[in-house]
């Protein structure tokens, strides 16, 4: 088909060859990618098989597989949910062991806030192989832990934690995380050169080195100690004006003897002690006298300190690399319910992960965006004509009683007008 001439119903040549190019790469790109885990839950009550609920605590959340109150596809945005407020949930899933020693390692997964969630976490936790599912707790150790968190109006970041002998360390760079409720796609991608990329929907939002941004090794260079700053360095950029002088009438007290005040008449001497004027606030009063700051005319600058190596650091470059990787889990709190997370991913290639995100968020998100605006829609208009109704009944109900009361026409016309 491709060989012969465009006809009825046909493509291109060149367009037919250039998909036929595109499949084969995607084939082949596939068969590169190894996938360590991926879940989309797209055969119904078989999650449960796979992931286990932890009974470290009685009183977890549960999880529940919905697709929410809008979503793009019904069948493909079904995800966990988290279904009770005010609780804890852990949950996690087991995969075949692996290294990512000499690999890049790709985290992906998808989140739906579509409750607008106050406070709670919305992150993934990669764990060793030792886990103890049924035991999982926040005291838990793990490799990873990533994704957003939200808590009031300070907290909306994104979590990017590592392990480095058996201590989590932080990225230093701040992360916002998406808070508008809508399905938004998550990536961490960890590189052997000890680089890292966050993605939010496919898109680059920070990227660096991991021993740069995130505090595993002590600093390669420190202050020479042996070296102390000069006595006549002036790194005071502002001073005092010694031609300003305090005023003479500065001085007044903070408080004042109140001469108006009277005795009341019922003070008894003996029961409350000898009356006195009370004190009260000075309208004078101006506080402590400084005097007006000028630039330095001597600022020299912040002194640099000499650096020199320094004798306790040591290079790792294999920072980035855990051993065992084999569970990944969501270990969370919640205030209010709703959370879907969703399109799980564990890869070592950063193309198919981003092709992933594409065929699965990419392609549900705009019919999910429009479904949640036309139930809006239709949820302002119902509320309009449940209010239109409510305003016609009293309407009805104010004729009735001015009926009732036997007032002529004239008063009920000029009532009418009135509400109307």
């Amino acid at each position: 088909a491709a060989a012969g001439p465009r006809g009825r119903g046909g493509r291109a040549p060149a367009v037919v060859a250039l998909r036929l190019a595109l499949l084969l790469a995607t084939a082949l790109g596939s068969a590169r990618a190894a996938v360590y885990f991926q879940e989309q839950f797209l055969d119904g009550a078989n999650w449960q098989k796979r992931w286990i609920n932890s009974e470290y605590k009685t009183d977890f959340g549960k999880f529940k597989l919905a697709a929410g109150k809008f979503y793009g596809d019904p069948v493909r945005d079904k995800g966990l949910q988290t279904s009770e407020n005010s609780k804890f949930y852990a949950i996690s899933s087991r995969f075949k062991p692996f290294s990512n020693k000499g690999k890049t390692l790709v985290i992906q997964y998808t989140v739906k806030h579509e409750q607008k969630i106050d406070c709670g976490g919305g992150y993934v936790k990669i764990f060793p192989s030792n886990l103890d599912q049924k035991n999982l707790s926040g005291d838990s150790h793990y490799y990873i832990m990533f994704g957003p968190d939200i808590c009031g109006s300070e907290t909306k970041k994104v979590h990017v934690i590592l392990d480095y002998k058996n201590k989590p360390h932080p990225v230093k760079k701040p992360i916002r995380c998406k808070v508008d409720g809508y399905t938004h796609l998550y990536t961490l991608i960890i590189r052997p050169d000890q680089t890292y990329e966050v993605k939010i929907d496919n898109e680059m939002v920070v990227s660096g080195n991991l021993e740069d941004d995130l505090d595993f090794l002590p600093p390669r260079k420190i202050n020479d100690p042996t070296v102390r700053k000069p006595t006549d360095w002036d790194d005071r950029i502002q001073i005092d004006d010694p031609n300003d002088i305090k005023p003479e009438d500065w001085d007044e007290p903070e408080y004042i003897v109140d001469t108006s005040a009277e005795k009341p008449g019922a003070w008894d001497d003996a029961a409350h002690g000898e009356w006195r004027y009370p004190m009260v606030k000075n309208p004078l009063y101006r506080g402590e006298w400084k005097p007006r700051q000028i630039d330095n005319p001597n600022y020299r600058g912040v002194w640099p300190h000499p650096q020199i190596d320094n004798p306790n650091y040591s290079p790792d470059f294999s920072i980035y690399s855990y051993e065992n990787i084999s569970v990944i889990g969501l270990d969370i709190w919640q205030v209010r319910a709703g959370t879907i997370f969703d399109n799980f991913l564990i890869t070592d290639d950063e193309v198919y992960a981003e092709d992933f995100g594409d065929e699965t968020w990419g392609e549900t998100k705009g019919p999910e965006k429009e479904m949640n605006i036309k139930q809006t829609e239709e949820e302002q208009e119902r509320e309009r004509l449940t209010e239109e109704k409510y305003f016609e009944q009293r309407f009805k109900k104010k004729l009735e009683r001015k009926k009732d009361s036997g007032k002529d026409g004239a008063a009920r016309n000029t009532m009418e007008k009135e509400e109307l």
